[in-house]
């Protein structure tokens, strides 16, 4: 545990971060989800990439703050963040589902002394070859996180890390984690973020799980981050 009495009477104010490109099938019920009545969650906003569907307008008839960039997941987050009122960023993706303990957990983490953190995984299906996956999760190995695990973090600490590197075409919090895990120890919280199989159900377990492997095995080796996303496209169906 890392302790750090600094944070003990921290006053929590939340603001969640959500990138979105095309989630008109996701994004009100990941809002709907997310916005408790809670005086710990000061603002929703939404990040959007450049949509083509109708998330845009879904998201306004929620009176949800809505602001556009580049489709660049590092660049949406990063913008979230630059116009965020809290003092803890929360980012998630629209596809997934915290438990909804988040403030809590956020909280109890901080209160810790932990500046960052995420969940482990929870796949929504029953599949054991699933629950094989998430199972791994809760190891601290770099290659077993992932942004679809939801991540939380002092919005003072992010930016003395300068955000997520906006050159990076995919793997933004993998890259992000790489360096500030080396400041602070990544808190992660013992329960599950439910995670959409919709990559899986596309293509396989096995051919998703071995293009996960070859593209960490790049990033890993530096392998440049436009390259890796190319291949990521070319060899998902």
């Amino acid at each position: 545990m890392y302790q750090n009495r600094e944070f003990e009477n921290l006053s929590l104010r939340v603001s969640i971060i959500i990138p979105t490109i095309n989630e008109s099938a996701q994004i009100v019920e990941c809002i709907n989800w997310l916005n408790v009545n809670d005086s710990r969650l000061l603002e929703i906003i939404v990040v959007d990439g450049g949509s083509e569907d109708d998330t845009i307008q879904l998201i306004s008839q929620l009176g949800i703050a809505v602001f556009s960039t580049e489709p660049s997941r590092a660049i949406q987050m990063n913008e979230g963040a630059r116009n965020a009122k809290g003092n803890v960023l929360y980012f998630v993706h629209a596809d997934t589902r915290p438990p909804k303990s988040y403030l809590y957990d956020i909280e109890n983490s901080i209160k810790q002394g932990y500046v960052h953190g995420c969940y482990r995984s929870k796949f929504d299906t029953s599949s054991l070859r699933m629950k094989f996956n998430a199972f791994f999760t809760r190891y601290r190995f770099l290659m077993f996180r992932g942004g679809d695990q939801s991540l939380f973090v002092l919005k003072s600490f992010f930016e003395t890390t300068g955000g997520f590197d906006a050159s990076q075409a995919m793997m933004e919090e993998s890259a992000w984690l790489r360096i500030a895990r080396k400041q602070h120890r990544l808190r992660i919280i013992p329960k599950g973020c439910l995670i959409s199989t919709r990559k899986y159900d596309k293509n396989s377990y096995f051919r998703i799980n071995l293009i996960n492997l070859y593209v960490f095995l790049l990033f890993y080796l530096n392998y440049p981050s436009d390259k890796i996303a190319s291949i990521y496209k070319r060899m998902l169906n």
